[in-house]
């Protein structure tokens, strides 16, 4: 990747920290979870970084940026606002993964007036339940019995308000390999930090608000558009396609390829499409 420069924003309870590197016209990455670590999201960054100016920064909860909450989709709402001030940003595109796509959305409905563009790539969508408790059915059924009976242990802790954050992390290895098509061809899962608060603080709300989230995206006041991986255990026809028909401004690429990471499985598809539409984005808007 291109040298990165330091980033931090000032935010509600202390700072967003982060990077930024790249020349071009302005991309915010958001990464998924909630409740995991960005770096996950290194090898995306340095596909885009080529064509674009990528910042990218780790949501609240977890070290380098603040620990303080609240945890709430409301707050990380704000908090993505806070980092395009920061940035000195009054418009970028927003690339959104998982989780991150999901807030992406959800950023295009609040503050349309800050976005060229949203790229959700394999969201939670916003339409339904988004294909969530569709998606949570598959990621279980991909999982061999043996680990499945030991995920089931480590929610009931979190039900009964004793989970940690070592039982999220290895909730996440025993599901690693649930989320990519081929299950005999897994990258290893990189490093990550965990927050289980940041977790069950956002993940309960992600159906709340959804009718006036897809109200907002129906009047296309932002284009945008959705990636999906056909091998993903997220149902595209629920999240994704469901998510594309609100808007007369959104369109929808299926990576046949592809699982929950697009960019391990497939790599450049991800730029591709960004680049495609920020050609549809910026057209109405001179160059930055």
């Amino acid at each position: 990747m291109e040298a990165r420069e330091a980033l931090s924003a000032s935010a509600d309870g202390g700072s967003l920290v982060g990077w930024v590197a790249g020349s071009g016209t302005p991309v915010l990455l958001l990464h998924g979870g909630p409740g995991l670590s960005y770096s996950y999201m290194d090898g995306l960054g340095a596909e885009l970084v080529g064509d674009f100016r990528v910042a990218s920064y780790q949501q609240r909860g977890l070290e380098p940026s603040t620990l303080e909450g609240p945890f709430t989709i409301a707050q990380s709402i704000e908090d993505a606002i806070a980092v395009l001030d920061g940035l000195g940003w009054s418009r970028a595109l927003v690339v959104g993964h998982s989780w991150g796509g999901h807030l992406a959305l959800r950023l295009a409905a609040a503050h349309p007036d800050r976005l060229f563009g949203v790229l959700a790539v394999e969201p939670i969508g916003v339409a339904g339940d988004g294909g969530k408790a569709a998606f949570e059915a598959e990621m279980d059924a991909r999982t061999p019995a043996s680990g499945r009976g030991r995920v089931r242990e480590l929610d009931e802790r979190a039900t009964a308000g004793n989970a940690t954050d070592e039982d999220f992390l290895e909730a996440m290895e025993i599901y690693w390999p649930a989320y990519f098509a081929d299950p005999d061809n897994v990258p290893p899962m990189p490093p990550m930090q965990v927050s289980t608060d940041v977790y069950l603080g956002i993940a309960p709300e992600m159906t709340d608000g959804l009718e006036q989230v897809a109200a907002e995206l129906s009047k296309g006041e932002v284009p945008y558009s959705v990636l999906a991986g056909a091998g993903s255990p997220i149902p595209w026809g629920q999240a994704s396609r469901a998510t594309v028909e609100l808007s007369p401004r959104a369109s929808l690429t299926v990576i046949a390829t592809a699982g929950h990471f697009p960019w391990f499985d497939c790599p450049g598809c991800v730029a591709v499409a960004l680049q495609r539409l920020a050609a549809e984005a910026l057209a109405p808007f001179p160059a930055p």
